[in-house]
């Protein structure tokens, strides 16, 4: 709804809102009032007063109502703290930022070297589209006699999905320690991914989910409601299937994680979370799954500029393999569409994406050899990615 529908609610109202408007409602409620005025020009000193001490502050708070009171008042509109309000309403709270946690290893000289690791060390990566990413050691470590390498348990240093980086980024110790030969993140080195602060479409979903829970009984709502707890998980990635998937009484929830998520801890905590509360309803027994993935073969034709040099064309073809692998949820490095369960995954939208991210660098087109991929309960990610470089006439 636009502030003109809401503005046209305070018309049907018979509310004035215009400077005209109020101006005429301020006379006819001053004849109404047996009162007579005998000057009434715009120009003459007392309807300035009147315009400027009472109709004007008056239009200021029905522009106030009309762009800010009235689209507030509403789950699918508000924005901000007055989102928050409504959500306080249904018990619900906006989740909070987290700060990735992880291991990373330390690999030192020799197995002879004595090596500590204090806590609050500072591994960090190269700078990244101008910003530079840190976590920091939680507890002093050491070797184990033997051990050439150790894991170490680290936090990032600032909250944010920005952190959860792909192997190999944390790779960088700013203050040098004697006796280590280097440090990085290895595969799967998140044991917590970081999150950013719970999004206003985010909330706004739990809140419409939230009045399904109301209920003595447990439905699809309250599942819902206890597995979007957890962070990094939206009430719009779970789908449940309450067909008796393994016999009567059973149903089954499929969660759609983010990329960086730990899948399999995420799994047990959730599961023993329902378990061990004892939230029940589809009879007696709901599991909690990852949403399957279906693996697609993606070819693409990418038209550059004639201009390029190799090193560009080279770079060129690099970033465009990361955003497609970005929108089928390999990694988080660009923001395109992503893949969705239930839906169709548009490959000319997606080039639309690649042109706008990279004209400036010398895309000039994409041609997917596919149109589309519809899913079902599934989501598809890339199984092999063949781009093809070719110049532009």
């Amino acid at each position: 709804m636009s502030n003109a529908e809401f503005k046209k609610i305070l018309d049907d109202a018979g509310i004035p809102t215009t400077q005209e408007a109020l101006d005429a409602q301020w006379k006819a409620d001053v004849k109404a009032s047996g009162s007579t005025i005998n000057n009434d020009s715009k120009y003459s000193p007392y309807w300035k007063a009147v315009t400027a001490l009472i109709t004007k502050p008056a239009l200021w708070l029905i522009q106030l109502m009309i762009t800010t009171v009235m689209p507030n008042s509403f789950v699918k509109y508000a924005t901000g703290a007055f989102l928050e309000l409504l959500a306080d309403a249904v018990n619900l709270t906006r989740k909070a930022a987290v700060k990735a946690q992880g291991v990373v290893t330390f690999t030192r000289v020799d197995v002879a070297s004595a090596v500590t690791i204090p806590a609050g060390t500072i591994i960090q990566t190269a700078t990244l589209n101008g910003k530079i990413y840190q976590v920091k050691t939680l507890s002093e470590s050491t070797f184990s006699a033997g051990a050439m390498s150790t894991d170490v348990q680290v936090e990032a240093v600032e909250a944010g999905s920005a952190f959860n980086l792909s192997t190999g980024y944390f790779s960088i110790l700013p203050v040098p320690i004697a006796n280590i030969a280097s440090v990085a993140n290895g595969d799967g080195w998140l044991t917590l991914p970081g999150t950013d602060i719970e999004t206003d479409d985010s909330l706004r979903a739990r809140i419409r989910n939230q009045f399904g829970t109301a209920s003595s009984f447990h439905t699809d709502s309250v599942y819902k409601s206890l597995i979007a707890e957890f962070p990094g998980v939206s009430v719009d990635a779970i789908s449940i299937v309450h067909d008796a998937p393994r016999g009567p009484g059973t149903a089954n929830a499929y969660v759609l994680f983010d990329f960086s998520a730990p899948v399999n801890t995420y799994l047990t905590n959730i599961n023993a979370y329902i378990t061990d509360q004892g939230h029940h309803g589809h009879g007696d027994d709901l599991q909690v799954y990852q949403l399957p993935t279906q693996p697609a073969v993606v070819v693409v034709d990418v038209w550059h500029e004639a201009f390029l040099s190799e090193d560009d064309i080279a770079n060129l073809k690099m970033n465009v393999e990361a955003m497609i692998n970005a929108a089928f949820r390999g990694n988080e490095s660009y923001l395109p569409t992503l893949t969705q369960p239930f839906s169709r995954f548009s490959f000319s939208k997606l080039s639309k994406e690649l042109q706008n991210q990279f004209e400036i660098d010398g895309l000039n087109s994409a041609d997917f050899a596919a149109d589309a991929i519809t899913s079902e309960l599934w989501v598809p990610i890339v199984d092999s990615l063949n781009v093809t470089m070719r110049a532009a006439a």
